[in-house]
């Protein structure tokens, strides 16, 4: 049965709104903590359970009917709270494993994949949750989800998944003891041509990681 049945059958919205909520303050507590730094060793697997918790909530939104929000245009939230001082501190966390090769559109032919950096993605993907998060703290709770919804489509979830794959392949490399080549030359902040991408796809920027790691938007248009 799927969430969208669920919900209009046996829920009442204010039980669903409240999950999904759980759900993504559970992922903003977490990921804070874990760019914080105290326990870097711990880090990419830690990560690796927030995100494919976080794409639950996310395929439920995903299932879920259309979610039609009360008013035409979206009540002003106020500013967007920072979120550079957390993707700095997730990038010197993760330096040298941050950078990874991706695919933004697995059905949009393209000749190779392109430079990402999981500290960008899920400062990213915290920013369009912040967003909504302020909506159902102000009790604007079908705001909330509906923003919660598109945004998912058109953007935290596609980067949520990239971000998901990274680290599940990092984690991999290290219990399977296949460590990670050098990547020479991969950034995101370099314009690099299509035949090197081709030659890096799938490496990621790394001298050494044999040691275990351990357990280590667009807005509505007014």
């Amino acid at each position: 049965m799927s969430d969208a049945t669920l919900h209009s059958t046996t829920q009442d919205p204010g039980d669903f709104a409240v999950q999904i909520a759980d759900q993504i303050e559970s992922f903003l507590v977490a990921v804070t903590e874990v760019a914080k730094g105290d326990e870097p060793d711990s880090a990419v697997p830690f990560l690796l359970l927030e995100v494919s918790q976080l794409l639950l909530a996310g395929g439920r939104l995903g299932a879920h009917e259309d979610i039609v929000p009360d008013e035409r245009y979206e009540p002003d939230p106020g500013p967007e709270p920072d979120v550079d001082g957390l993707r700095e501190r997730l990038a010197a966390m993760l330096e040298p494993i941050d950078v990874y090769s991706e695919v933004f559109d697995p059905y949009e032919p393209r000749k190779a994949p392109v430079p990402a950096r999981i500290s960008d993605d899920l400062a990213d993907v915290i920013t369009d949750l912040r967003h909504g998060m302020v909506h159902y703290r102000a009790g604007r709770t079908t705001e909330a989800l509906w923003w919660w919804q598109f945004s998912y489509f058109s953007n935290w979830g596609s980067t949520a998944s990239a971000t998901l794959r990274a680290l599940q392949s990092l984690v991999a490399h290290v219990r399977l003891n296949q460590p990670l080549e050098e990547l020479d030359g991969l950034d995101t902040d370099q314009g690099l041509g299509d035949e090197t991408l081709a030659e890096e796809a799938g490496r990621v920027m790394a001298r050494e990681i044999a040691a275990p790691l351990g357990l280590r938007p667009a807005r509505r248009v007014k």
